[in-house]
C-alpha cells in the first residue's frame, strides 16, 4: 500500500503562484510515476503533470510554461510549482502514484487539496 498526503493548496489571485508537495510512504516501487491531476466543479479530472523516477517528465498543455514538477527522493515527495495562475486553474489537485513494476500495478491517489484562483 502507498499513501500519499497532499498540502500547498489555497485561494490566490489571478497572476499569483502556488507551490503544491505531496508526501508518499509505504511501498513505494524502485521504478514509478507520480504527479498532479485536478478536477474543476462539474468537470472531469484531468492531468496536469507527471514525473518519473528516471526524469521523464509530460504537461497538460494549458498549463506549459507555468507549472513546473520536480520530485525528491528521500522522502519521496513530488512537488507542483505554479505560475501565472489563471482562475481556469482553479480546481481540487489529487496527487497521483503509480508502479511501473510488479504484478498488476495499481494508481494511488492523494485525497486532493482545494486550489482557488481569483480573478
Amino acid at each position: 500500500q502507498v499513501q500519499l498526503v497532499e498540502s500547498g493548496g489555497g485561494l490566490v489571485q489571478a497572476g499569483g503562484s502556488l507551490k503544491l508537495a505531496c508526501a508518499a510512504s509505504g511501498s513505494i516501487a524502485s521504478m514509478n510515476v507520480m504527479g498532479w491531476y485536478r478536477q474543476a466543479p462539474g468537470k472531469q479530472r484531468e492531468l496536469v503533470a507527471t514525473g518519473t523516477d528516471g526524469g521523464v517528465r509530460n504537461y497538460a498543455d494549458p498549463v506549459k510554461g507555468r507549472f513546473t514538477i520536480s520530485r525528491h527522493n528521500a522522502p519521496i515527495t513530488v512537488y507542483l510549482q505554479m505560475n501565472s495562475l489563471k482562475p481556469e486553474d482553479t480546481a481540487v489537485y489529487y496527487c497521483y502514484y503509480r508502479p511501473l513494476v510488479g504484478v498488476n500495478p495499481r494508481d494511488y491517489w492523494g485525497k486532493g487539496t482545494l486550489v482557488t484562483v481569483s480573478s
